[in-house]
């Protein structure tokens, strides 16, 4: 294994340099298309695009060994400005009480929980 197969890029520019992290981005690619992530539409008068970035990491096998080169595109969603660009913001976050709810019920019904 040579050493810049592990250094995980920095840039899109410095990943472009090497195949394997090229076809890690078009594996992301096809994945975003696939699960029809976006649809192509035209920009609103008076509004911005959020950006992109590119996000490297090379996955290891428990021997330290390349599992593979995994790239993900995110959104730069920090560029966005309160009120003009949004108007609400959402917490994915379970209340207590409702996973104290879920819990008793699965007793009650002898369910087993399974990680996922």
């Amino acid at each position: 294994m040579s050493l810049s197969a592990t250094i995980e890029p920095t840039s899109f520019k410095e990943a472009c340099q090497h195949d394997h992290w090229q076809q890690a981005m078009l594996a992301e690619i096809q994945a975003l298309e696939r699960n029809k992530t976006w649809s192509l539409v035209r920009l609103p008068p008076k509004k911005r695009v959020v950006g992109c970035k590119w996000v490297y990491k090379t996955k290891l096998n428990a021997d330290g060994s390349i599992e593979r080169h995994k790239a993900r595109l995110v959104a730069k969603g920090f560029t966005q400005i309160e009120g003009m660009d949004f108007f609400e913001t959402f917490s994915p976050v379970v209340k207590l009480t409702m996973v104290r709810f879920l819990l008793s019920v699965a007793v009650s019904h002898n369910w087993f929980f399974t990680p996922a």
